[in-house]
């Protein structure tokens, strides 16, 4: 694992751990960021950590055209008064995503440092949000990075009810013209969704 300074480079992705972690320290700059992003790399640490870098291999990831819903879901898609929007309250979203309790986490690695710099990318035009309202109130949504080269790098989702997250991701998901989808690392629920592994090596030739 390899200690960044203060230029904005990283080592090459081939030198990350068997977990995926490549390097840690540096900072949170929006050129740092994009550059993570673009080299398939991404931040993940918690506020007790240094900041940690990783590039897993394989890479979890969905093709759009991959997306698996339920009979069920397609009744609660049909049916729900679930109402979709983008980038309408970005902020929410991700503080959303930093405040809500998940199972066998302990605190949260959306910091308010890191808080504040997807922030600034997201008005850099570079981050999205997805949120969910049900009567004018904010249930579900997510957030993610848009590299501006037909992939989304998924970061965070929530939901305050029953689907709301599942109703965002699939109709985001549905509604965009992206040729793949980054989850980053296995989920139950992605899996559920229809993503799959890719090597590592494979999705990089994605973000050219």
């Amino acid at each position: 694992m390899i200690l960044l300074t203060k230029d904005i480079t990283f080592p090459d992705v081939s030198k990350a751990t068997d977990e995926g972690l490549l390097a840690f320290g540096g900072d949170l700059s929006t050129e740092r960021l994009i550059l993570a992003y673009k080299s398939g790399i991404f931040p993940w640490f918690d506020d007790t950590d240094p900041i940690l870098w990783w590039s897993p291999d394989p890479r979890f990831v969905l093709f759009p055209e991959q997306l698996k819903v339920s009979k069920s879901m397609r009744q609660v898609l049909r049916n729900s008064d679930f109402e979709i929007t983008i980038n309408k309250d970005f902020e929410a979203v991700i503080s959303n995503c930093s405040n809500i309790k998940r199972d066998g986490q302990q605190g949260t690695w959306i910091t308010n440092d890191l808080k504040n710099d997807y922030i600034k990318l997201h008005e850099l035009g570079v981050a999205k949000s997805v949120e969910v309202w049900l009567k004018n109130e904010l249930v579900g949504g997510l957030y993610g990075i848009d590299l501006n080269n037909g992939v989304f790098c998924g970061e965070s989702m929530f939901s305050k009810v029953s689907n709301a997250s599942k109703v965002g991701f699939i109709s985001f998901v549905q509604n965009t013209n992206y040729k793949l989808i980054d989850c980053q690392v296995y989920t139950n629920h992605l899996d559920s969704l229809g993503a799959e592994d890719m090597s590592r090596d494979e999705f990089l030739k994605y973000l050219d």
